[in-house]
């Protein structure tokens, strides 16, 4: 079953980034929504609501997870960027993903929030120094986070919640 949950493994930091691994990692973030919108090329409404695993999300909640992710983890950057040591927000994304607007937006309409938000991201990143990378925000989660290792983390959320789409698609067959 974690393999399913996790088919690229779980999240395991660099230490310390480099100007060319930094932007391989944007390269990462501004792919997504491409590869997303491929991912869920010719999807039924039927297939849009299988879960990509027993107990999971549906394809479509999980679009709107990484939507609803990022208009989190863009405010977490701009507060630390802007505040000293903020406290990251949290939402409880299990009711988040049960709410109409997960059900019922199509999914093309997160991947257009994707789009732009990962825009003004790597817009944002690419301006940071090394002093702004070693700002924090602290998570309820995962504690206090540099924005250099939350770069990493964001890259690697996208990913691995295309790899729970493409997944599911690749053992469903279609």
């Amino acid at each position: 079953m974690d393999e399913l949950r996790y088919p690229i493994g779980r999240f395991v930091p660099a230490d310390g980034s480099t100007v060319d691994q930094r932007e391989e990692w944007l390269q990462t973030i501004l792919a997504l929504p491409q590869a997303l919108r491929e991912a869920i090329h010719g999807l039924t409404a039927e297939q849009l609501a299988t879960p990509y695993r027993p107990g999971g999300w549906t394809v479509q909640q999980v679009v709107h997870h990484l939507a609803d992710n990022d208009v989190h983890a863009y405010v977490r950057f701009k507060r630390a960027l802007t505040e000293e040591d903020p406290n990251a927000g949290t939402y409880r994304q299990d009711l988040w993903a049960e709410l109409s607007d997960s059900r019922e937006t199509p999914a093309e309409t997160s991947i257009l929030l994707l789009e732009a938000l990962r825009t003004r991201f790597a817009i944002l990143v690419r301006q940071l120094k090394p002093v702004d990378l070693a700002r924090t925000f602290v998570s309820p989660t995962h504690g206090r986070v540099t924005l250099e290792r939350a770069i990493q983390m964001f890259a690697w959320h996208g990913r691995h919640h295309l790899a729970q789409i493409t997944g599911l698609r690749a053992r469903m067959g279609w």
